[in-house]
């Protein structure tokens, strides 16, 4: 069975989301930081954000059902070469959200043009979407 994780070039997947992260990490150093309230602290970790945003994407990209099968089957004993400093899968999963805002912002920069207004609607276990042009203004009649 192909999957989509293996059809993937890893690599350009990093290059872009590093690229990102590097430009993010530049403005980010330009504004005013609130200071830390007491007890809150964030060790540092041998995987850069970057690197953990990739191994993220690629798990969705993949046909993995748990993120648990992914990281400890596909990711630790092939990846290593790619990802020299890959941690534990419980520390892996200590280090994701902290990239999430920025894993949505990279995304956020990844769509294309919008066309319409999408909506998700879940009914029993099938998903709707919904797809209403920007140009309706009421929605009353639906």
């Amino acid at each position: 069975m192909s999957t989509i994780v293996s059809r993937l070039d890893i690599t350009q997947i990093f290059c872009d989301v590093d690229d990102f992260y590097k430009q993010w990490e530049g403005l980010w150093q330009q504004v005013p930081q609130l200071p830390s309230t007491t007890g809150e602290r964030r060790s540092k970790s041998r995987m850069c954000l970057s690197e953990v945003m990739t191994i993220v994407i690629a798990f969705h990209g993949s046909s993995y059902r748990t993120f648990k099968d992914f990281y400890t089957l596909h990711v630790l004993p092939g990846w290593r070469g790619a990802f020299p400093n890959l941690v534990s899968y419980t520390r892996f999963v200590e280090l994701m959200p902290w990239c999430l805002m920025l894993l949505c912002c990279f995304l956020h920069t990844r769509t294309g043009e919008i066309l319409g207004l999408v909506l998700l609607i879940r009914l029993q276990l099938m998903f709707v979407i919904i797809v209403v042009p920007m140009h309706i203004k009421c929605l009353k009649d639906w």
